[in-house]
């Protein structure tokens, strides 16, 4: 029979500072093709004041220590120096509660699409989000299935008769407007719902859609062979919402419930 584990009560702490922006903003880059990029992103996070870079599975081995991106990070080369390098998209955002896709082209079931100034205000107001902003590959930019998961895609608002930017100007738009907002103190309008609780990570927001695929599966609403493009609708839904810890907890009671009173198997 397993022992009991009992938890003690850890010592009581004295409220720590909230943390800048400056702290809290991570920059994800996905499958970069050219060192050189690497290497000019982590130049222009660190003219803006920001450090945290974290690559998922780039296309050249020893990107980090490449001499093109050491090079091109003209200075920076502590911010290469400090970067990790990951395998997955959750490794990548561990610990983030807002993650925003950067695209040129707009999804049919992208979440809510806002300019770079709109996210940099808001998560300089907010403490409590740790924010990534997440760049794919310079030629083919970010997988739908990577996007839909985000809280926001940013859409920067360039000459639409040529609105290419190359991965390491994007990233600079993007970091300048939050190294403004972040001396701003800009605060937005006070949420007309009142209180608010602590923003969900990602990974508990992808464990909650997974548990609601599988408990629609279960009452018979989701054909799991044929699952068109309910769950993708479904995630742009809740991507609108801003869900909370305790909101993604009930979400998961209800989908325990609907598990647990599914249909039965046809006999």
């Amino acid at each position: 029979m397993p022992q009991e584990i009992t938890l003690s009560t850890p010592p009581s702490q004295p409220p720590q500072p909230p943390q800048s922006l400056f702290q809290r903003l991570r920059v994800v880059l996905v499958e970069t093709s050219r060192p050189g990029n690497i290497g000019s992103v982590a130049r222009a996070m660190k003219t803006m004041g920001f450090a945290e870079l974290v690559l998922v599975n780039p296309r050249v081995e020893g990107a980090l220590q490449h001499e093109e991106a050491v090079a091109f990070a003209s200075g920076a080369q502590d911010v290469l120096a400090s970067a990790r390098i990951v395998a997955t998209m959750a490794e990548a955002l561990e610990g983030i509660n807002f993650a925003a896709a950067v695209s040129a082209r707009l999804r049919e079931f992208s979440p809510p699409v806002h300019t770079p100034r709109e996210v940099a205000v808001q998560v300089a107001a907010a403490a409590e989000l740790y924010p990534a902003l997440i760049l794919g590959n310079e030629r083919f930019g970010l997988p739908n299935e990577i996007v839909e998961r985000c809280n926001v895609l940013i859409n920067i608002p360039a000459n639409p008769g040529y609105s290419s930017l190359n991965l390491a100007q994007a990233a600079q738009v993007l970091l300048y407007e939050c190294r403004m907002a972040a001396l701003d103190g800009a605060v937005p309008a006070a949420s007309p719902v009142g209180f608010c609780g602590d923003a969900a990570s990602q990974a508990q927001i992808e464990g909650m859609y997974a548990h609601l695929e599988q408990a629609l599966v279960a009452i018979g609403f989701l054909d799991a062979g044929n699952p068109r493009k309910l769950m993708p609708r479904l995630k742009r839904l809740f991507a609108r919402t801003g869900l909370e810890t305790e909101e993604v907890n009930i979400l998961r009671g209800i989908a325990r419930q609907m598990m647990a009173h599914g249909r039965k198997p046809e006999e």
